[in-house]
């Protein structure tokens, strides 16, 4: 079996690593402005947000609390199946807590929705969403993302996070995949 290297695979770059880390930072002072006072737990959804929640919390200059949860609504394919699944639940109790999810992409908002209205449930205090990546032409449940990042046109993407069954997410900035990584001969 031969190995390819990664580049192989990917049709162009979408978003630079430089464009992510200014956008971080600046989205960073923003949210340490606001949440100052207020001792936030910031909430990252495994596995596809963890790059993201990296860079984003060394970025802020107020402390902060993390815990993660491991949602899936997505199979090894590129379409969501509309289900979610709480494989992982969080170990923080987030009752009376201000909530800052910190989400890799924003795509049809299905499980985006059905987390801010499930930590609300739980009792949290307040819960925003900083978004690094939002696909409008997917949309098809609205969120309200406080904190956006950057609008990208309906492509699958890879890197920073993101992954093709399990592949790529190791990329340090986000590219478009090529079709035929994806459809196989059907491309």
């Amino acid at each position: 079996m031969r190995i390819a290297d990664i580049q192989d695979d990917i049709d162009h770059e979408l978003v630079s690593k430089e464009q992510i880390e200014a956008k971080i930072k600046d989205i960073a002072a923003r949210v340490s402005d606001d949440y100052r006072d207020k001792d936030p737990l910031v909430i990252a959804v495994l596995k596809g947000a963890v790059n993201t929640v990296v860079a984003f919390t060394q970025a802020l200059s107020i402390p902060v609390q993390m815990d993660f949860m491991s949602l899936s609504s997505y199979g090894s394919g590129t379409e969501s199946s509309g289900t979610i699944t709480v494989r992982q639940d969080l170990s923080t109790d987030v009752r009376g807590r201000h909530i800052l999810i910190a989400e890799d992409i924003v795509d049809s908002g299905r499980t985006l929705a059905w987390l801010v209205e499930e930590l609300k449930r739980r009792g949290a205090a307040s819960v925003e969403i900083f978004a690094l990546l939002e696909k409008p032409a997917r949309r098809e449940v609205e969120v309200d993302v406080k904190y956006k990042g950057f609008e990208i046109p309906d492509e699958f993407v890879v890197g920073f996070g993101l992954d093709y069954d399990e592949r790529y997410r190791n990329l340090d900035s986000i590219a478009v995949l090529k079709p035929s990584v994806y459809q196989g001969d059907e491309a």
